[in-house]
């Protein structure tokens, strides 16, 4: 029994097709293998088959660069002109 297929078209940055194109041989597929994967496995899933996020920064994270900020603006924090320096300040 033959499968009916169904061409799609999908706009894409040109800079962004090339690099997946490069990816994807690499791995031994082109786009329409590689779009077809995408989507049996989200079928599979039920859902996008990867995280989707802001990548927003963490509790810890935001704390950490609150405190960084702060020690930058803080001229008591002693400073390193350069990582010989620091390093020998480690060793110590």
């Amino acid at each position: 029994m033959a499968v009916s297929t169904k061409n799609i078209s999908i706009r894409m940055d040109a800079d962004l097709k090339t690099q997946a194109d490069a990816l994807f041989a690499e791995l031994g597929m082109n786009m329409s293998t590689a779009f077809n994967i995408f989507v049996r496995q989200a079928l599979r899933e039920g859902k996008i088959p990867f995280d989707i996020s802001l990548n927003l920064p963490n509790k810890e994270t935001i704390a950490a660069m609150i405190e960084a900020e702060r020690i930058g603006r803080d001229s008591s924090v002693e400073g390193y002109s350069d990582l010989d320096e620091l390093f020998s300040e480690l060793k110590v």
